[in-house]
């Protein structure tokens, strides 16, 4: 008595199968009939679906995706067109201003219209202020102790960090804008040119705006500007 034949299913090992067929890729050259009777799980719904129909539906989806991450991209590009506009815009802005004055409002102007800061604080060293012969206008201010001591210990030695802001300290370091009804956040970096000359303060009501997480290389950058120009500005220091 004969024994009957095993079933494939049983004696095939699939992946040995799919090296096989990735090794001979023109098998179903002349078998296109056998193509058209393979069956396979539908990717979206239950049963089965042809192999054509399968890999039409997977270059779909390909395709699909293609799309996403391209749009992805084309989103990100016009961001950054966009933010290096406004970049631009502030800095010559900076540049441009005729006074320390006209500085810090610029800067504020600035910020709130493009970078959605709706609040900044420019604390300047006594020796940058001392000469000028009136007291410096909002949103500048003259650096003292107690409020350096603050601002240092917000950095905790850092140049410049990103930080929850209770309302005390809203009311401390932003003594010109009105104090909102819960903690905000903000971001800190020193004014330095050779030494210190003082702090800017960026802040927003909106707890999430600034958070520790977030790179500081804009608020770095946007620092150094403004230090320089305060140092060219100032009446004792040109």
């Amino acid at each position: 008595m004969t024994r009957a034949a095993p079933e494939p299913r049983k004696t095939l090992d699939p992946d040995v199968v799919a090296q096989w067929l990735a090794r001979h890729p023109d098998f179903f050259v002349g078998r296109e009939g056998l193509l058209q009777q393979l069956r396979v799980p539908h990717p979206e719904a239950r049963g089965t679906t042809s192999l054509l129909e399968r890999l039409v539906a997977d270059l779909r989806s390909r395709a699909e995706h293609a799309e996403g991450r391209l749009e992805q991209l084309l989103n990100s590009a016009r961001h950054n067109d966009t933010q290096y506009r406004r970049t631009r815009e502030l800095i010559l802005a900076l540049i441009e201003a005729e006074d320390t004055d006209a500085l810090g409002q610029t800067l504020a102007t600035q910020l709130n219209e493009h970078f959605q800061t709706p609040a900044v604080a420019l604390w300047c060293s006594p020796t940058l202020t001392d000469a000028e012969p009136q007291a410096p206008q909002p949103p500048r201010h003259v650096l003292d102790d107690h409020t350096a001591q603050r601002l240092a210990a917000l950095l905790e030695d850092r140049s410049s960090r990103c930080a929850r802001l209770t309302r005390s300290d809203w009311q401390r370091l932003l003594p010109h804008v009105p104090v909102p009804d819960k903690s905000g956040s903000c971001a800190i970096t020193r004014l330095t040119v050779g030494e210190s000359w003082g702090y800017m303060v960026l802040a927003s009501p909106a707890q999430d705006h600034f958070r520790a997480s977030m790179d500081t290389l804009f608020t770095e950058y946007v620092g150094d500007v403004v230090a320089r120009r305060l140092v060219q500005l100032a009446p004792g220091q040109r």
